[in-house]
């Protein structure tokens, strides 16, 4: 610490066909090597050429560069083999003890030479200490080709910064575009407060005027020519096909929620910083465990609703159901990553420990969670099911039910859409993720225009006399993860220069978990709101 180090050699290498060519494969696709020192990631500071001292920090150097030798044409790849690093460090006025506050690195691709045979102790001509020669330039670079040799060296410099230890972090946090996170919050919370205007006013006026109006009829004994969603009645609350299944995936996505909110107050609250490596993923996987009590207790709640009896078996469905899709699909990809021998993928210790989570605490949490919510009295329906259900009209074209599922796909993801395009940014580009007050924001932004639309849509459907609500509310906010995967797929092939087919198959399976749990969550949202929605028109209206 404290010590500044000149041209240190750290090796000789003398390349063969293999290593040349795999250095040369990391040059063309851009590699980067990644360093830390004291938890701080590495950085070459890059000047920005139209703003003064303006510096962008990009994490990482690059393995090497390409480039031509005057008065040729042929390219050459050159490799980054001595490194200037800077040290800042912030001293201690009481203690005289310092701190490292930042790390810095400038990579230069250098020829060296030496006098006479190789050895241990040489003396470069090149970056000499004693004679002062320091690498400043990469004026005669050393290039990759087979036979070559190439010795690593680096210097280390110590820079006194007055930015204190607390605050390191803020210059890697610094984002280049804020503006644009302002104006995409107002963008949507315009939209969203359009909607919602546009929402309470058609609620407000159509059912104040529709209840009134049914209550009137029945003084005026007109009640036999009902109208509208009154006449629905004795079948609205009819148990859906499928009904299990909508119970597992409703439960599912309570856990998602539950998830989803505890982690953004924490973070919120600073809790999970980027300096505290994979803090966010151990979270999340963490709170999902736990949140399992949740997911049992309300899919066995909406399973008595629907007089179901066996509470073991959808018990059983909800603990395995989702977690057993993501993690076969997880699992498959990671198999992929090991094929490539790739440093990045999970070993098997923590995979064993994944499922331990899962078993050991997760599935007994969804059963405790059941077991209370099945002992619960069932949840009374307003209104007094038919035991005959009765016919459905015909339906006019834009209420077919694949297209207005559609439709109110659109609205929540447009409302999500410019957050989204930095959080894929931030997953897939490397750089720090942690404006977590604009996601909270947002994912409130994204939980009313869910719930709206799914409620303007099944009023729409009721008023139409179609009373098969459950599974499509479900469906209509839900649809918004098709095209959260279609934007991930246009994402893949305008900003991401992906070539390799692994890479290609790892992304798109990484983008299927995310846009299946999104699928869950906005489901669920839109599910809720029109299960309350329902209950309340039909619960304020009179009938014999």
């Amino acid at each position: 610490m404290r010590e500044p180090q000149m041209c240190n050699i750290v090796c000789r290498k003398i390349l063969d066909k293999k290593a040349a060519k795999a250095f040369k494969e990391k040059i063309n696709d851009e590699y980067r090597v990644n360093m830390i020192l004291d938890n701080l990631p590495l950085v070459v500071p890059i000047r920005r050429p139209d703003q003064e001292n303006a510096v962008v920090y990009q994490y990482g150097y690059h393995v090497g560069l390409r480039g031509q030798y005057a008065g040729s044409k042929e390219e050459k790849h050159f490799i980054h083999n001595h490194l200037t690093f800077t040290v800042k460090y912030h001293k201690d006025p009481l203690s005289g003890s310092a701190r490292i506050v930042g790390f810095e690195v400038k990579p230069f691709s250098v020829k060296h030479e030496y006098e006479g045979e190789w050895n241990e102790k040489i003396r470069l001509t090149t970056c000499d200490p004693h004679a002062k020669r320091a690498v400043t330039s990469s004026e005669s670079p050393q290039e990759v080709e087979e036979k070559k040799e190439i010795i690593f060296t680096y210097d280390v410099e110590f820079q006194e910064s007055d930015i204190k230890w607390a605050s390191r972090w803020d210059t890697y946090l610094l984002m280049a575009d804020d503006q644009i996170h302002w104006f995409s919050i107002v963008n949507s919370l315009m939209i969203v407060l359009f909607l919602s205007g546009m929402v309470a006013m058609i609620m407000l006026r159509t059912l104040y005027r529709d209840i009134s109006k049914y209550n009137q009829l029945e003084t005026q004994e007109e009640a036999q020519e009902e109208t509208g969603w009154k006449l629905l009645h004795g079948d609205v609350f009819r148990p859906p096909a499928n009904s299990d299944l909508l119970c597992v995936y409703v439960g599912t996505g309570v856990q998602f929620f539950g998830m989803i909110l505890v982690m953004m107050i924490f973070a919120l609250l600073g809790f999970l910083s980027p300096s505290n490596r994979g803090g966010l993923m151990t979270a999340m996987l963490l709170l999902w465990v736990f949140m399992g009590l949740f997911a049992g207790y309300s899919s066995a709640r909406l399973y008595k609703l629907f007089k179901g009896t066996e509470w073991k078996k959808i018990t059983l469905k909800t603990a395995f159901m989702f977690p057993a899709t993501v993690f076969a699909i997880f699992f498959v990809l990671n198999a992929l990553i090991w094929g490539q021998k790739s440093s990045g993928a999970v070993p098997f210790g923590t995979m064993f420990a994944l499922v331990l989570l899962w078993f050991g605490i997760s599935v007994p949490l969804v059963f405790v969670g059941s077991y209370f919510g099945f002992k619960k009295p069932a949840t009374e329906d307003p209104v007094k099911t038919n035991k005959i259900p009765r016919q459905i009209p015909e339906q006019a074209w834009y209420m077919n039910p694949a297209f207005s599922i559609l439709i109110g796909g659109i609205l929540p993801f447009g409302a999500v859409f410019i957050e989204l395009f930095f959080i894929l940014t931030s997953i897939w580009l490397h750089q720090f993720y942690y404006i977590f007050g604009f996601l909270f924001i947002v994912f409130v932004i994204l939980i009313i225009t869910c719930a709206e639309i799914t409620v303007v849509l099944c009023y729409f459907q009721l008023c139409n006399e179609d009373y098969l609500w459950w599974w499509r509310s479900y469906l209509t906010s839900g649809s918004s993860a098709f095209y959260l995967f279609l934007y991930a797929a246009f994402y893949f092939f305008t900003k991401l220069e992906i070539t390799k087919a692994v890479s290609g198959v790892l992304y798109f399976g990484y983008m299927l978990i995310i846009s299946y749990s999104f699928f869950v969550l906005t489901g669920t949202i839109g599910f809720y709101a029109c299960f309350w929605f329902t209950r309340l028109i039909y619960s304020s209206v009179k009938i014999d």
